[in-house]
């Protein structure tokens, strides 16, 4: 009986990154021998085991068979007699397939190390092409490892199984998590990069595969292209170090411009509403959690409101606060404020622009927010005892009345 630490904690110690998790594998033992050992079983589909003390996760070696399509579609086989190799061998990449020994020793079978150093990704074997699942890691580990690239072999493997349908069988939830799990990486965009260009995009997220190649005006877009504007938008995004929802807003927001008929381009009017309606298409298909994709939509719907902040009236601010629910649910205004500055700052030679915009409509929804609603009431009833439909409009001008005094004076200082 011997365990190994395997994957990526292995790997990150090489590459001298901290190691957040290890995964342990036991060779030439039973589940009988392990329950023995005070080890908890706790798999459901192949034995694996809680270390009495630490509690970390131990897995008995095993070999898996491909029974049917998709990534469920496995039978796993383990016994005392399952070697290393035959564990590791059906693991997705070689720099995940190795092992470290109780006394340090790196076990590396199918050349991890030198791919490592070489910084590139390599299937282990042809079993890669049995679950594709393997197209959305490698993608995702892309986005934690932008140094690396994917061996023309492998690529070529994942493109064939796209063109087999297998990524078809793919569940929308599982699509989406590993999409939300690299949009929070270094670089989101080299996740979509590798998608692309085994051509996984256009069956997972046709709606954004379409912007490569759709052209916007060079006077605001210096990047011209829409795809390479909205990778842009999420890197930055990701350095910024901001929340999923907003980094989902980021990548979601220009949908519409894919939509634009090519004699109109390279503008795109109204494309704004088309974006809002495509988000609810591809947050529902892949079930995207409320969070995510209530700022989304948002996002899409106002980000062009949001750039003519400066150009809007009181009234017409107070009315983009009322349809954001900004009065009741005010960080999430904030954080498609936020979003838009990323939709700003997304652009060749724009990253140190100013965006005065944000701040200009923070402020103004402060103002609004001093707005007493209960004395305005309070008032507007002793005032007009039989009319109480006067309220919500007194309410209202208000708020335009402090909204309008707010931008007056925020406009001397920018």
């Amino acid at each position: 009986m011997k365990t190994y630490i395997v994957g990526g904690a292995v790997r990150d110690e090489l590459l001298g990154v901290a190691v957040k998790d290890r995964d342990y594998v036991v060779v030439g033992a039973t589940p009988e021998q392990m329950i023995a050992q005070g080890y908890t079983p706790v798999g459901k589909d192949f034995p694996v085991f809680l270390h009495p003390v630490t509690h970390e996760e131990y897995a008995l070696a095993r070999t898996e068979r491909k029974t049917a399509p998709g990534y469920k579609g496995f039978v796993f086989h383990t016994d005392a007699n399952v070697t290393l190799e035959e564990d590791l061998i059906r693991r997705d990449l070689t720099v995940n397939a190795m092992a470290k020994d109780a006394d340090g020793g790196i076990v590396d079978p199918f050349g991890g190390k030198q791919d490592l150093a070489q910084y590139i990704f390599r299937h282990v074997s042809p079993a890669f092409a049995e679950d594709p699942v393997r197209i959305l890691r490698v993608a995702r580990f892309a986005a934690r490892f932008p140094q690396f690239s994917v061996a023309t072999e492998t690529n070529a493997l994942m493109h064939a199984m796209v063109v087999a349908g297998e990524v078809d069988a793919l569940v929308p939830e599982r699509v989406w998590q590993e999409l939300a799990r690299g949009l929070m990486e270094q670089q989101p965009s080299r996740m979509f990069a590798v998608l692309r260009e085994c051509g996984a995009l256009k069956r997972i997220l046709p709606e954004l595969d379409v912007l490569w190649g759709v052209p916007q005006p060079a006077l605001h877009h210096p990047e011209i292209d829409t795809g390479v504007h909205v990778m842009m938008v999420v890197d930055y995004a990701a350095q910024q170090r901001l929340s999923l929802p907003i980094r989902c807003a980021a990548l979601l927001h220009d949908l519409g411009k894919g939509v634009t008929p090519p004699e109109l381009w390279p503008k795109h009017h109204g494309h704004e509403m088309h974006s809002a309606k495509l988000v609810e298409m591809v947050c529902q298909r892949l079930k995207i959690q409320n969070d995510c994709r209530d700022l989304t939509l948002m996002t899409a719907r106002e980000h062009g409101n949001v750039g003519r902040a400066l150009e809007l009236r009181a009234a017409t601010i107070v009315s983009l606060f009322e349809r954001c629910d900004a009065f009741r649910k005010p960080q999430r205004f904030i954080d498609m404020l936020q979003a838009t500055e990323c939709d700003h700052r997304g652009r060749t030679g724009f990253s140190e622009k100013a965006f005065p915009q944000n701040a200009y409509l923070q402020k103004a929804l402060s103002a609004a927010q001093t707005v007493n609603g209960g004395e305005v009431a309070a008032l507007t009833r002793q005032r007009y005892p039989d009319q109480p439909a006067r309220i919500p409009d007194a309410i209202r001008d208000a708020r335009v009345t402090a909204v309008a005094a707010a931008i007056n004076q925020a406009k001397t200082e920018i």
